[in-house]
């Protein structure tokens, strides 16, 4: 067989493989894998972008030492090499190959050093030794304790496996303050126990020798997150693992236990005591390691309670986790750990698919703000006529309820009330409140429909949340809370998330924008219902997100006028729900029936690029035009290519690969105001400027003059075509949907070809009336 015959799998099942086989790979513990490192970004319809997978991962002692790209032996090995540098800094390999079974290319990813290279392939101790040149007995023990995977269920992510490497490094040359950052929904709770495991099952402990078992504390700053971390260690003995809670406290008789390796707490179990602190019961070296969940949120402040408490077990090795970037909110946080050893960010998680996008809904009123004049009932507090109240006075100093209730109104008469819903309210008091509006106007009959979950609804509140969490249960479909549920819940198949309260800084909009990201079977987006101008959180230079382009509610809208976050704003301190009182009487104000009537919603649409940034429709249609003209160099090319169902599906699949899914060409079919003409004059008149034709006036001309050459059953096959792609676009014209219409007429295809004289003659009608379709 000529190498020009060959496939890629016969070049690496005869060619490679071998060569791999004979240096040792897959041989005393080394590995050889072929790694998924991506799905690709989700997309409408239950599609997925362009995912990745790496054709050799080669790994020893737990390490992925290299990565090498295979290509077939009739083409250069050199075709490899670009996807083989992504690939290896992807998964932090020090090597990079590529390969056609005749050639080898070789790519230092430390020092940029590359070329080709001659065989023998390294072994694995000699990549081992020269990806660390220094010897470290701590990094060899935790490369021989295996991932703890539950037989092989289940697999780390490549960022994972990233991270847990990256600390463990970290940690094996000694350092003793450590940092990742994630975003939300990515598993920082799976990365910790298995840094826990290796730490656990190699005997690592702060003597420095593997004499006995790491004692590991867990800390969290609320009850659910560290239950959510208890329960996802299960692996580990019963034995070793512990709470200390307050009825684990009295059941010792006031002792918080010792004898267990993992322990998991909340920060205000172990600061509060009779008399001294729960913690100060512990030596200050008791622990070795300590996972502290969500640090950003005031663990490491320099005035904080916090901070003391982890100066005291200053000997143990800390380890941060947070889902937030270096901020002028956090700073401190970093100070205190240090620069994160790996960060991977909401942005990173979206586009490679382990998150799910969101689009925004900016929701603008005519009441965002009120002035008193006094045609409004004063039913409580004291109020000058001409006082003006903005968005942060709302629910804080003064209450409306008819403008809550015309909120309510308007995003519960959108969306659709069987999906789960989150929504964020100012303070306890406007939870209950936009708590009982919703179950007012709902359409279910449930009297659980809707539930508030804040900090004074205790444990009543939690099983409501853990109800909600729970996949296979409807109800309670709508939580309210105010501060409680922006951080750390898990719950996968949140669709809507209402934000009726300003957002106080970049780090809270990242925690309550993480409570929608996580993936779920059949969720291929949530919304954000912007009640607050929140969104121009997206123009802070540290946002790292891309939303899909907001899909704007009925009717046009204009931004909302909101109060900018206060340059000294802090997110809301652990365990509460701060302060909510003012120190004077709130104002409440019914309004009058005519002051009702008047309340309209409107809106504006932005668009995204994709960096994550808001852009204008003009800038949107710009970069449009740009991706386009790359693919496309003329009118007829885009004519031609649109007449064929085939090239047709393939030109639609490189603009999705460019990131305009079936969902943003729609849009741009509505910003060009064609919401009834094909797509094809969408793009001409984006590009060419001709003015768009309906569906309607194409179909037309073809029943006009584009059909003599079919009559009886074939002419009315095309003819029900083409009613449907006028009522439902060009979708309908794939050649997919060919079998369902010959289903459709004659009760099977086989019939169909039967009657039309052959499935040859039926497609060449298909095609040939394509063409007339799109011939002017």
């Amino acid at each position: 067989m000529s190498i020009h015959d060959e496939t890629e799998a016969d070049t690496r099942a005869e060619r490679i493989d071998p060569v791999l086989a004979a240096a040792g790979w897959g041989q005393n513990g080394s590995k050889v894998r072929r790694e998924v490192i991506c799905p690709g970004r989700i997309q409408s319809g239950g599609t997925r972008g362009k995912g990745l997978s790496a054709d050799y991962v080669l790994i020893h002692k737990g390490q992925k030492l290299a990565v090498l790209e295979a290509k077939r032996a009739g083409v250069s090995h050199r075709n490899g090499v670009g996807q083989a540098k992504d690939y290896a800094t992807r998964l932090g390999s020090r090597y990079a190959y590529a390969s056609n079974g005749l050639s080898w290319y070789q790519i230092d990813m430390a020092n940029g050093a590359e070329g080709d290279m001659d065989l023998p392939f390294p072994t694995p101790e000699e990549l081992w030794d020269r990806t660390f040149a220094d010897q470290n007995d701590w990094r060899e023990r935790f490369g021989a304790v295996d991932f703890e995977t539950d037989g092989g269920k289940w697999e780390l992510r490549y960022y994972q496996h990233k991270a847990i490497t990256a600390a463990l490094e970290a940690l094996a040359k000694g350092d003793r303050r450590i940092l990742l950052t994630l975003a939300t929904g990515t598993g920082k709770t799976s990365i910790a126990f298995q840094i826990a495991w290796k730490l656990f099952q190699a005997k690592w402990n702060l003597t420095g020798e593997p004499v006995r078992r790491p004692r590991i504390l867990f800390l969290a700053d609320r009850n659910i997150l560290a239950d959510q971390a208890y329960n996802a260690f299960s692996a580990f003995p019963n034995d070793a693992v512990t709470r200390i809670d307050p009825d684990t406290i009295r059941k010792n008789h006031g002792k918080p236990p010792k004898n267990a390796s993992l322990f998991f707490t909340i920060f205000q179990t172990f600061m509060t005591g009779e008399g001294e602190p729960v913690y100060t019961q512990y030596p200050p070296d008791f622990f070795d390691f300590i996972v502290i969940d969500e640090c950003h949120r005031g663990g490491a402040k320099d005035e904080s309670e916090w901070r003391r408490l982890l100066e005291y077990f200053e000997p143990a090795v800390q380890l941060g986790l947070t889902a937030t970037p270096k901020r002028k909110h956090n700073a401190d946080t970093y100070a205190y750990f240090g620069d994160p050893v790996y960060t991977y960010a909401l942005r990173d998680g979206i586009e490679d698919g382990f998150l799910t996008p969101f689009k925004v809904r900016q929701m603008a009123s005519t009441i965002d703000e009120y002035v008193y004049d006094g045609s409004d009932e004063l039913v409580t507090g004291d109020v000058e006529a001409g006082e003006a109240f903005s968005e942060g006075d709302f629910n804080t100093r003064i209450i409306i309820p008819e403008r809550e209730l015309s909120r309510v109104k308007e995003f519960m008469g959108q969306l659709d009330q069987r999906q789960k819903t989150l929504v964020f309210c100012a303070t306890q008091d406007h939870a209950a409140l936009v708590r009982d509006l919703i179950n007012q106007v709902k359409d279910s009959k449930n009297p659980h429909y809707c539930h508030r979950v804040t900090a004074d609804d205790g444990a009543v509140g939690e099983q409501h949340l853990r109800d909600f969490q729970d996949n296979d249960k409807t109800i309670p479909t709508v939580l309210t809370t105010s501060q409680k549920l922006s951080t750390g819940v898990d719950a996968r198949n949140i669709r809507h998330i209402v934000l009726m309260r300003p957002i106080r800084s970049m780090i809270e909009f990242k925690q309550i924008i993480g409570r929608g990201t996580r993936t779920y079977e059949g969720k291929d987006f949530f919304t954000i219902w912007d009640f607050v101008k929140a969104h121009e959180n997206f123009n802070d230079p540290e946002w790292d997100g891309e939303p899909l382009e907001p899909e704007p509610p009925r009717g046009p809208r204009v931004p909302p006028a909101g109060p900018e976050p206060g340059p000294d704003e802090e997110p809301p301190e652990p365990g509460g729900e701060g302060p909510e009182e003012p120190p004077r009487e709130k104002i409440v104000v019914k309004l009058s029936d005519g002051s009702v009537r008047k309340i309209k919603y409107i809106a504006s649409t932005t668009y995204w690029s994709p960096e994550g940034k808001p852009i204008s429709a003009a800038e949107f249609l710009e970069r449009l035009f740009g991706d386009l003209s790359g693919i496309v160099p003329d009118e007829d090319h885009l004519r031609t290519v649109w007449s064929d169902p085939d090239n047709r599906d393939h030109f639609l699949q490189q603009l999705s690969d460019r990131g305009y899914d079936a969902d943003r060409l729609n849009d741009i079919r509505r910003l060009v105001d064609a919401p009834d003409s094909d797509l094809f004059d969408v793009l001409s008149y984006v590009l060419f400027t001709n003015p768009p034709k309906t569906r309607h006036e194409r179909a037309d001309n073809v029943r006009s003059v584009g059909m003599t050459d079919a009559d009886g059953d074939m002419k009315d096959l095309l003819l029900a075509i083409l009613a449907a792609y006028e009522a439902r676009g060009e979708s309908e014209l794939a050649t997919k949907k060919l079998g369902t219409f010959l289903t459709a007429r004659y009760g099977s295809v086989s019939e169909g070809k039967e009657k039309l004289g052959g499935l040859a003659t039926v497609k060449d009608a298909f095609r040939n009336m394509q063409t007339s379709l799109y011939s002017n």
